[in-house]
């Protein structure tokens, strides 16, 4: 039975990818004295574009979403400080 492939959250262009592939195989070789194949790696990047680079992206959006707050009760603030009496 073929495995579900969930579409990657993660679109890398080409060149990224090939560097990405190319970063994890040094990491690899490097760290733990594996060579992997171009298959392997390959699955490695699906399942950082597809499993884990989601935890990032929704941190992301979260910590963008309290910035904006923050900055709209800056705004918020300053617009009350010009109210006239």
């Amino acid at each position: 039975m073929a495995k579900k492939i969930k579409p990657p959250i993660l679109n890398l262009t080409p060149q990224q990818e090939s560097e990405a592939t190319d970063k994890i195989k040094r990491f690899m070789e490097d760290r733990f004295e594996l060579k992997l194949g171009s298959f392997e790696v390959a699955e490695i990047l699906e399942l950082f574009t597809t499993e884990i680079a989601p935890h990032y992206y929704n941190r992301a959006i979260f910590d963008a979403q309290t910035h904006l707050k923050e900055r709209f009760e800056s705004i918020e603030s300053d617009l009350w400080a010009l109210e006239k009496p």
